[in-house]
C-alpha cells in the first residue's frame, strides 16, 4: 500500500472543521486514523507545555543514550587497563 503526502494547509482545513472525524474523513477520501493522528498533532501543537515537555523528554533521551556509551567505553578501558597491568607483571 503507498503512503500518500498531504498539504498543511489540507490538513490544517480537515481538522480545523469540528465536525466528526468518520464524516470528514469519508468526504475527504483519508482515513479515520490518519485524521485522528493529525487532530491530535494540532491539539498538541496548541499546548506549548507540551512542546517543551516534548523537547525535554527527547534532550532527556539524548543524555541517557550519552550516558550509556560513556559507560560502556568507560568499561572498555577499564578492561584493558587491567589487561594491560597484568602482562606487565607477569
Amino acid at each position: 500500500m503507498g503512503t500518500y503526502k498531504y498539504s498543511a494547509e489540507f490538513r490544517a482545513d480537515a481538522v480545523a472543521s469540528g465536525r466528526p472525524v468518520s464524516r470528514i474523513a469519508a468526504e475527504l477520501g483519508v482515513n479515520h486514523e490518519t485524521l485522528r493522528q493529525w487532530i491530535k498533532t494540532a491539539e498538541k501543537a496548541e499546548r506549548p507545555e507540551a512542546v517543551a515537555e516534548s523537547a525535554k523528554d527527547a534532550e532527556i533521551a539524548a543524555l541517557r543514550k550519552q550516558v550509556r556509551e560513556l559507560e560502556m567505553e568507560r568499561d572498555i578501558l577499564r578492561r584493558a587497563a587491567k589487561y594491560f597491568a597484568g602482562e606487565t607483571n607477569g
